[in-house]
């Protein structure tokens, strides 16, 4: 039977961890450094017929007479496992003995994860991921035990290494003979989660919101009037499309705030609540009208929240006689805001092209989601360096050492520069713009960040 190891220094989670594996409180976990002391074993089943002997070890710190046995027990341990998984506390910075440990287990040869623990919400992955991405770890997963984060791609990593059981080997007892598939479901269920996007429906009053809405859904779901504002309470309904749950929420037309008056501030607040949550903003744009300067600021919206966008120019079969290609190039010119959307004519009423909005969502999302390999986006950073080498200041050489891929929805890039707050936008600007030649970003913000090794955001 494979024998996987949890490894790390002390009060990291290496505990909470194995609970979450074994599905049962053996370890004790606590607050102060150095509870567990001991080797703690229990038998982990994933898949139907793959199961693994798992090992809780003591916290490693050779500093202190008691711990430094319990460092030798550990270290014993690992020696004798095949597969490691290292834990480090994602609540601070990379120490520099975290990363002598590593390489020291690293250099066994064998399968081994960077578990960056503690990793509560997206903010955080943000913010202090990427610093441990300096490892150099394959396989690397920013988790949080405590709130059942994103544990799926460690468990489907960890898969590989374990074989297939023998069918003559003893079945488990019947509470720990779970598949995969249960296993997951069990836990947080990330799958659906991933599955589901969030698409909020934007644009001023009576532009056609709801009447779009229910062209999508196939019946009359929103109520839809001529007059301004009937629309207050955002409404939301969901439907399945090529395998994803897609959840549209029609909100209340937004005004100049000048005009808005009584329960409508009230939906206005609910709009901008709904934003934080969504994942791609449909603005729809009247094209008997075209743009307007309220139309500029719903997109300043979808900018400010780094959604990702799709520009809807409805009644196109009454928009009188304004050429595809002039209408078109007005809508880029006025709404720079959203330079990276792309942009569908339809019909609510007619329900032209109407279809076409749901495989938009679909692809925007599968980018909005994405990761690019580490490797990868290094080439690319360094093959628009060569193209364009970084411009100094005032003498001044601005050096770009390392790029990593830190979050997504929306993709955050994070440079490594030994000078951050001399690399002017325009470059970072120059930069996206070759990413975005490489790599397909259509409907998608990116974000690229200039920081220091080690530096912390300005928000802790």
């Amino acid at each position: 039977m494979k024998k996987v190891a949890i490894l790390g220094r002390p009060n990291v989670g290496k505990s909470s961890l194995f609970n979450r594996l074994a599905r049962r409180r053996d370890a004790i976990t606590s607050d102060v450094s150095g509870t567990t002391r001991d080797l703690k074993k229990n038998v982990v089943t994933i898949s139907e017929d793959r199961e693994f002997e798992l090992i809780d070890t003591g916290g490693i710190d050779e500093s202190d007479a008691l711990f430094s046995k319990v460092a030798e027990m550990s270290m014993r341990a690992a020696e004798e496992a095949d597969v490691i998984l290292y834990m480090v506390d994602g609540k601070t910075l990379p120490e520099e003995e975290d990363r002598q440990l590593f390489y020291r287990l690293q250099a066994l040869g064998k399968p081994i994860a960077l578990i960056v623990n503690k990793i509560d919400n997206d903010r955080e992955e943000q913010e202090r991921f990427w610093e441990f991405v300096e490892f150099g770890a394959e396989a690397i997963f920013p988790i949080s035990v405590s709130h059942n984060r994103k544990l799926t791609p460690l468990y489907q990593w960890l898969e590989q290494y374990i074989p297939p059981v023998e069918k003559s080997a003893a079945p488990l007892q019947a509470d720990e003979d779970l598949s995969l598939e249960q296993l997951l479901e069990a836990r947080e269920e990330p799958e659906a989660e991933e599955k589901k996007i969030k698409v909020a429906i934007l644009g001023r009053p009576n532009v056609g919101k709801s009447s779009l809405l229910n062209a999508l859904l196939g019946e009359e779901r929103a109520v839809v009037s001529e007059v301004a504002g009937t629309t207050i309470d955002p409404v939301d309904e969901t439907i399945v499309h090529d395998d994803y749950e897609i959840t549209f929420v029609d909100t209340a037309g937004i005004r100049r705030r000048s005009k808005i008056l009584g329960i409508e501030k009230y939906a206005l607040g609910r709009t901008e609540k709904m934003l934080e949550e969504a994942d791609i903003a449909i603005l729809i744009i009247d094209a008997t009208v075209g743009v307007t300067e309220l139309d500029e600021r719903i997109a300043g919206l979808i900018d400010k929240y780094r959604l990702g966008a799709l520009i809807v120019v409805n009644k196109w079969d009454i928009r009188g006689e304004k050429e595809y290609k002039e209408a078109i190039q007005e809508i880029r010119d006025e709404l720079k805001f959203l330079h990276y959307a792309p942009i569908l004519t339809v019909s609510a009423k007619t329900k032209q092209r109407v279809q076409r909005i749901l495989d938009q969502i679909v692809a925007i999302y599968r980018r909005y989601t994405r990761r690019i390999p580490t490797s990868k986006l290094n080439e690319v950073i360094q093959y628009a360096i060569r193209r364009h080498h970084v411009p100094s200041h005032h003498g001044q050489v601005v050096r770009i050492k390392f790029a990593t891929q830190f979050a997504s929805k929306p993709p955050r890039i994070a440079l490594v520069v030994n000078k951050p707050e001399l690399l002017h936008f325009s470059y970072k600007r120059y930069l996206a713009n070759v990413l975005r030649e490489q790599f397909d970003f259509e409907g998608v913000p990116l974000e690229i960040v200039a920081r220091k090794r080690g530096e912390r955001s300005e928000e802790e």
